[in-house]
């Protein structure tokens, strides 16, 4: 934020104690556009930057809440950019946004978009309804069009509790900043396509918490099994998804041993099935 020099020293400027907007976004776009993501400057054509790309996240309903799961993979080209992002977030305490495109800018709006959220919150001393915040999650995705028509796109999943309605509600979203509510399950991301599959053949209603994140978990390993660039959970690293539950008690990341023994159940059921297609004995 630029210093007023009629500021006197150590007193913050008369921005922030004027009156506005409770939206921090139109707050920069005001006072500080040059801080936000989509006001840089647009790239001369061909002069796209190799950036690490994250892939596939999911998302699922269950009764009480939902579950949002993102593999740990981010690529750049042919390449494996890192075996250990995460692309599960807490938006605030009552949801989770999942990212998928260009790792740097995304990470990027996230934090923008949990500032959003603590500031309004702050502002106006309640919580923005999910509906307000996938709006405004919204809007900040269209902000981006300019880079993301480039191939820098941010292709963010959305799913959190409605205090409102008592349920757990999904959206996704397209590079223009459309906005989309999802039912029973979603996935973006270069996976996707597997991961849809998967969830169609193993969501069905009246799933606990602990079925949805098995799932979750189920669906991503489908999708590394048939897509490159999305990571399956590796054993030997002990490098697992990120998993999340959204509930009417708040945001909570599955545990690493939790997680771990999820991951060990499915890859012995898997071992077991395939013995049992070959005609040998359950290895178990």
């Amino acid at each position: 934020m630029p210093t007023d020099p009629l500021t006197p020293a150590g007193r913050l400027p008369g921005a922030f104690t004027t009156p506005g907007s409770s939206s921090f976004v139109d707050f920069l776009a005001q006072h500080a556009p040059d801080l936000l993501p989509g006001r840089r400057t647009a790239l001369p054509a061909g002069d796209v930057p190799a950036a690490p790309h994250a892939t596939t996240i999911v998302a699922l309903t269950f009764d009480g809440g939902v579950v949002m799961a993102g593999d740990r993979r981010a690529t750049m080209g042919s390449q494996i950019a890192s075996r250990d992002i995460e692309k599960v977030f807490p938006a605030d305490e009552y949801s989770a946004v999942g990212i998928a495109g260009t790792a740097g800018l995304a990470v990027e709006l996230v934090r923008l978009f949990q500032l959003e959220l603590e500031h309004y919150e702050k502002i106006e001393g309640t919580l923005l309804s999910l509906d307000g915040k996938a709006n405004r999650l919204s809007t900040m995705i269209r902000g981006n069009l300019g880079l993301a028509m480039q191939g820098l796109a941010v292709v963010p999943l959305f799913a959190g509790f409605d205090l409102d309605r008592g349920t757990g509600r999904i959206f996704s979203y397209d590079v223009t900043g459309g906005r989309y509510e999802e039912h029973q399950h979603h996935s973006v991301g270069s996976g996707s396509v597997f991961a849809r599959g998967s969830l169609k053949k193993l969501w069905q209603p009246g799933l606990d918490a602990d079925g949805a994140v098995r799932v979750a978990v189920e669906a991503l390993v489908d999708a590394a099994d048939d897509d490159s660039a999305t990571g399956g959970p590796d054993r030997s690293r002990r490098i697992f998804p990120v998993v999340a539950t959204v509930t009417a008690a708040g945001y909570l990341r599955v545990g690493q041993d939790a997680l771990g023994e999820v991951v060990a159940r499915v890859a012995a059921d898997r071992d077991a099935g395939h013995a049992r297609a070959r005609g040998e004995e359950d290895p178990r």
